[in-house]
């Protein structure tokens, strides 16, 4: 029996993304990936999941995640501002001098008109001790054109990590 190149090609594919597919179960069955989330954990204190209060903000309760990479993604609410709508935020962080530094922007709305607001850019400063942590975080938001809209509006900040009962 004769099988063309295509059909070798074919055949060769199949079997890589059977074979990927089985080393990718595997290593979940073989607890290889909780192990390398536990080991992400271990590298900064900051990694993981917060709820936190920013006590000036609109509506002062967030959830931050923290990723052992160095992103962070930030979420409230969507009603906490009658006048826009806000994204969540995306971010980034770095470990500097035993406190967490970062910046996450979102992007706002209005509601009225469905069109552009702001690009908010929220930078802040995080002390973590243990399940807690505390800082101060500062907003201002842009125009399209990068001009500054509004702020700096300073908040401080407190946490507590969601963790397992």
């Amino acid at each position: 029996m004769h099988i063309t190149q295509t059909r070798k090609n074919s055949i060769l594919r199949s079997r890589l993304r059977r074979s990927a597919m089985a080393a990718a179960l595997l290593s979940i069955a073989c607890g290889i990936v909780p192990a390398a989330a536990a080991d992400a954990a271990k590298t900064d204190p900051i990694v993981g999941v917060w709820v936190v209060k920013a006590a000036d903000a609109p509506f002062p309760y967030h959830m931050f995640v923290f990723n052992a990479d160095g992103t962070m993604q930030q979420a409230n609410p969507d009603q906490g501002d009658e006048g826009t709508s806000d994204s969540d935020g995306k971010g980034i962080w770095a470990a500097k001098d035993g406190k967490i530094v970062g910046k996450f922007v979102e992007i706002t709305a209005d509601r009225a008109t469905h069109k552009f607001a702001s690009r908010g850019e929220i930078s802040y400063e995080i002390a973590v001790s243990g399940e807690t942590l505390t800082g101060t975080a500062s907003a201002s938001f842009y125009d399209e054109n990068d001009k500054l809209q509004r702020g700096p509006f300073p908040t401080p900040l407190t946490g507590k990590r969601v963790t397992l009962p």
